[in-house]
């Protein structure tokens, strides 16, 4: 059986360490957080409309953007919160979130 997930708030450690990834959908969400987990970074799933203000207070010491089904070429294409950038944090983007980007 495998381990459960540390809890962030008993481990200052992962308080301090920690990744954010905005979901926008893809089918591999749970598989890039999965391989950060083995790789020993705690993350969250968020939805990518999370609240501005939580992902701010979250403090996450980098940021994901999933990959998904739309096109950023439409003009109902899903955005990233402007607070992913006005962070200043390491954002990786993945498929569509690297076309947001």
């Amino acid at each position: 059986m495998p381990n459960p997930l540390p809890d962030p708030a008993a481990d200052p450690a992962i308080a301090s360490e920690r990744v954010l990834i905005l979901d926008f959908g893809s089918q591999v969400t749970q598989l890039i957080a999965r391989r950060l987990r083995e790789a020993g970074v705690y993350c969250e799933i968020w939805a990518f409309h999370a609240d501005p203000a939580r992902i701010a207070a979250w403090r996450p010491r980098g940021i994901i953007l999933s990959g998904g089904p739309a096109s950023v070429h439409t003009a109902e294409a899903p955005l990233a919160p402007p607070v992913v950038y006005d962070l200043e944090l390491p954002v990786l983007g993945i498929c569509y979130g690297q076309q947001l980007l």
